[in-house]
């Protein structure tokens, strides 16, 4: 299989072969994946949930930090299309004997995988196996570092486009800890590539990159003031080991200035939607009356996300 070498996801043809980061992915990559996704929420809804499209596929999700939930809706996805799963929990077996991410990759290619899903606390790791898998394996990023979680970004796109239909008529809001998110440059990645003509950025400066204004994004440090007449509001998790430095007082500073409140989400757009990618810190990002709201599609997108992640593999498996 020859990929392009200015694009490792992509084979000669221009299909998808590994997803490991929405940057650089052209629209049409990103649509084929929204558009098959539509097809399998019907799926999700039968009585029998499942299709054979990855019957003899053994997928092995190879989580090197633990994520409950995406481990399980990539589990479920691939169980929905028939493959055989194998969930390894790598930070507690094989790199806590010093075998390296290489050798353990090695080890699984030898066991006949088709498809590796990779979460990582490195940035890149997931190109780095890649690089290194036999050419007819397929690599997933559910996850690295700072740098991207693409199958995140796709289901907030899919959730999107479901309720408001045209991205390309939307002002969408980020709100946050922008610096240390991945879900936020996937995110950021997506609508710049589906076409959406306005993102704002919303959060402390000490949670902001330098120069993030040239992904070509609006920055707000007053929420209020950024949240006016938005269309979608996208609220990002704050992890709790970012507030034992100098970036934040306290939680529940954050949450005075940058909670997403019933009285600010009135500065948005009547018929605004809120998402958050979970699990959501009640109180801290989000107050409980939005997050149960009418406003809010946080539940849907976890269903979507398995819709999306059956698309991912469905597509890569047939490439």
């Amino acid at each position: 299989m020859w990929l392009d070498p200015s694009n490792p996801q992509l084979n000669k043809n221009g299909e998808l072969h590994h997803l490991l980061s929405i940057e650089g992915l052209p629209a049409n990559v990103l649509w084929q994946i929204l558009d098959t996704a539509r097809s399998f929420v019907g799926v999700t809804q039968r009585e029998v949930k499942k299709v054979p499209l990855l019957r003899g596929k053994a997928v092995f999700n190879l989580f090197f930090e633990p994520s409950t939930r995406t481990r399980t809706t990539f589990e479920i996805a691939a169980k929905r299309l028939s493959a055989d799963v194998i969930n390894l929990a790598i930070n507690v077996s094989s790199q806590t004997k010093g075998e390296s991410v290489l050798d353990t990759v090695a080890n699984l290619s030898a066991m006949q995988a088709d498809m590796f899903i990779v979460r990582h606390a490195a940035s890149g790791a997931p190109y780095l196996i890649a690089r290194h898998v036999a050419p007819e394996i397929h690599v997933i990023n559910a996850g690295d570092g700072r740098h991207a979680h693409p199958t995140q970004g796709l289901l907030d796109m899919f959730t999107i486009r479901h309720y408001k239909e045209n991205l390309s008529n939307l002002r969408v809001a980020i709100v946050g800890d922008i610096l240390h998110s991945r879900v936020a440059r996937s995110q950021i990645h997506a609508l710049t590539t589906l076409g959406c003509p306005e993102i704002r950025v919303i959060g402390p400066r000490t949670l902001m990159p330098s120069q993030v204004e040239s992904l070509g994004v609006h920055v707000y440090e007053d929420m209020r003031q950024g949240l006016k007449g938005v269309d979608v509001v996208m609220m990002l998790r704050l992890q709790s080991e970012r507030m034992q430095g100098a970036l934040l007082p306290s939680a529940q500073e954050f949450f005075k200035y940058y909670g997403l409140t019933e009285d600010k989400l009135a500065l948005a757009r009547p018929d605004a939607i809120v998402l958050h990618p979970g699990p959501m810190n009640r109180g801290v990002e989000i107050d409980s009356s939005v997050a149960d709201g009418a406003h809010s599609v946080i539940l849907p997108q976890v269903t979507f996300g398995i819709a999306i992640r059956m698309a991912v593999m469905s597509i890569l498996a047939g490439n």
